[in-house]
């Protein structure tokens, strides 16, 4: 991307790249706390609750990932114009991303609606089936709201405003918590709901973080709600918006539906390596927080310079985020390739479990790195609204390559839960070096700002 000689990154240009990355992984983190504690204190109910609450959840995030993804268009069109000063088309993407929450909101909720004879489809087990689609029908009233917080976070990180994020996240936490011990065992004189007050509790947190985040950052915000006019109605800057965001929600969709995908095939070769396969990924999923947030940091600092007309900038902001994100990812590796008996210990003691996380958490070492290496790389293209190529690679890599080697594998040689994993390596292995090209390529030009409304 540029000189050799400049490719570790300045003490200023680590500060700024950290200054944003760090408290969105706090976010990420306390946002994937809300399900884990639900989880956990329904599991205190029945084997049968937890495992309900838990597919509930799964088909949840399988159903809102689109939305989620598209719109991460905000982010370019945000990050840059800020960079450019244009406090009109920041107002305009405030509306025009809830008017986008609200229409992606009815068909998710349509869909949820749907929860038990879907999972019936998919052969899940008979006893959990009902207290998935009870839980799902209770979940529904927050769909709304979790959007609409999607709308508001992307902005303010957009805009470089994290504190009110993370504050309002922490505390969503907390009440999340509350709800759940009242509703789920019945205290104060609340009759005990089991699996269904968690999902009260749910609905309840997000509606609850969604106007909390609204009141802490009132000041940033209420000048650009303020600005309504009825043109963030015409369909035509809509239909730009949805084309920036849609293929990220699809690329999202994708990467999804593959791992759940391997997640059905490794329940043929038994209960240990259905446990063994989630404590990998559990592991895996946790340490790819950091890349994350340092992808979303990337994507704001690469917008704004691309909004500034500055791309030696965006170049300098792209390689920081790519030189941190990755080399966490290397130093996590390490972990998981050298002691991994000691961290699988900390999920179970089951000798057969055991026996087999230990050869599954090297490959998730490996794995890692190039998922850091795609989510960073999307998030620098994602700045400079370049969303359909990480999209069609998505494709390529994920279901072309890495799904027919994991069936190959994991089917027709002796590697079994292992031959699973190999795909998804190379699946990711395809995808972040092609995104990598990408992004080096693209970087190496001027880029101009996205255009939604027409001048």
């Amino acid at each position: 991307m540029s000189a050799p000689g400049a490719l570790v990154p300045s003490r200023l240009e680590l500060k700024q790249l950290l200054d944003l990355a760090l408290p969105v992984v706090v976010v990420q983190v306390g946002l994937m706390m809300m399900g884990v504690v639900d989880s956990v204190m329904v599991g205190h109910v029945s084997a049968e609750a937890l495992a309900g609450v838990a597919l509930a959840n799964v088909y949840f995030f399988g159903v809102s990932i689109f939305g989620v993804g598209m719109l991460m268009a905000l982010d370019p069109v945000v990050s840059q114009a800020v960079g450019a000063g244009d406090e009109e088309t920041i107002a305009r993407a405030v509306w025009r991303g809830l008017i986008l929450a609200l229409a992606v909101s009815i068909p998710s909720s349509i869909l949820l609606l749907f929860t038990g004879p879907a999972l019936a489809a998919l052969n899940q087990p008979a006893e959990i089936v009902p207290i998935s689609h009870q839980y799902t029908l209770r979940v529904i009233p927050s769909v709304v709201a979790f959007f609409a917080f999607g709308v508001f976070r992307q902005v303010l990180q957009a805009m470089g405003r994290l504190a009110p994020i993370v504050w309002a996240t922490l505390i969503a936490n907390v009440v999340n918590v509350l709800g759940n011990w009242i509703l789920i065992f019945g205290k104060f004189g609340v009759e005990p709901m089991g699996a269904n007050g968690s999902a009260w509790s749910t609905t309840i947190s997000r509606w609850l973080i969604m106007v909390l985040l609204l009141i802490f950052a009132w000041q940033e915000l209420h000048g650009h709600l303020r600005r309504w006019h009825r043109s963030v109605l015409d369909l035509a800057p809509l239909g730009r918006m949805f084309a920036i965001g849609a293929p990220i929600g699809i690329h999202m969709q994708l990467e999804f539906g593959v791992f759940g995908g391997v997640g059905l095939l490794m329940g043929q070769f038994g209960t240990p390596a259905v446990a063994a396969h989630q404590i990998a990924l559990n592991l895996a999923s946790l340490t790819f927080m950091v890349p994350l947030g340092v992808g979303v940091a990337g994507s704001v600092l690469v917008g704004r310079a691309v909004g500034e007309g500055a791309m030696h900038h965006a170049r300098r902001a792209a390689r920081s985020a790519l030189v941190v994100g990755v080399g966490f990812m290397v130093f996590t590796a390490l972990l998981f390739t050298l002691v991994p008996g000691v961290l699988a210990r900390v999920y179970t003691t089951d000798p057969a479990v055991l026996a087999l996380a230990v050869t599954l958490l090297p490959l998730a070492g490996v794995f890692q790195v190039f998922d850091g290496l795609q989510v960073v790389s999307s998030g620098i293209l994602r700045g400079m609204a370049d969303t359909r190529f990480p999209m069609v690679m998505g494709l390529v890599g994920f279901w072309l390559v890495g799904l027919p080697i994991s069936l190959y594998l994991g089917f027709r040689t002796e590697l079994g839960p292992r031959g699973l994993w190999w795909g998804l390596v190379v699946g990711l292995v395809v995808v972040g070096l092609l995104l990598l090209a990408r992004a080096r390529n693209r970087l190496r030009r001027e880029i101009g700002r996205v255009v939604i409304d027409a001048r």
